[in-house]
């Protein structure tokens, strides 16, 4: 559904932008000469697009199905695409439960890149999805989420196999 709305926005502002109403000027024959009218010249200025900057080779991670109780975590790998140096500011998490790690002094050349770690502490039982925004050269921004789904730990161990016993001696 995501991939769907993000689709149809990108059509409607690609035909908002191409769009163009231009009014034929009236020409009339003065003397015997028709004018030729000219085109209408427009201009489009294009913004460096953000997203080439920091480059994920994943944005999005699906642990599966993960035991209640058990934390885990996954490396996200962030690579500069930029000419610039970028460094980023700050890492914040949608929840407490998500624990994001990166190396807060480090300025990443051009042409390099660095890791952010993401732990999840799986404590309550079912489906989730947690947002993770990555801050980076002051003001811009990126977004990566985790998701999976927890199942629920059985509360005592399971009974004794006495058969096991059997096949011991």
């Amino acid at each position: 559904m995501k991939k769907i709305f993000t689709l149809l926005c990108t059509i409607a502002l690609a035909a908002a932008a191409n769009a163009q109403q231009t009014a034929t000027p009236s020409l009339t024959n003065v003397n015997g000469i028709t004018p030729v009218a000219t085109p209408a010249v427009t201009t489009t200025t294009t913004t460096p697009v953000d997203e080439m900057l920091l480059v994920m080779k994943e944005t999005e991670f699906n642990f599966g199905k993960i035991p209640q109780g058990k934390p885990v975590t996954h490396i996200f790998t962030v690579d500069n695409k930029s000419k610039d140096s970028l460094k980023i500011v700050n890492v914040q998490a949608s929840c407490g439960c998500t624990t994001p790690s990166w190396e807060k002094d480090k300025t990443i050349a051009p042409g390099t890149g660095t890791q952010i770690t993401v732990g999840y502490n799986a404590a309550a039982e079912g489906p989730f999805t947690k947002f993770i925004t990555i801050t980076y050269n002051g003001t811009q921004t990126k977004q990566i989420t985790i998701k999976g789904e927890v199942w629920k730990t059985p509360a005592t161990s399971a009974p004794e196999n006495k058969m096991l016993n059997d096949i011991k001696n």
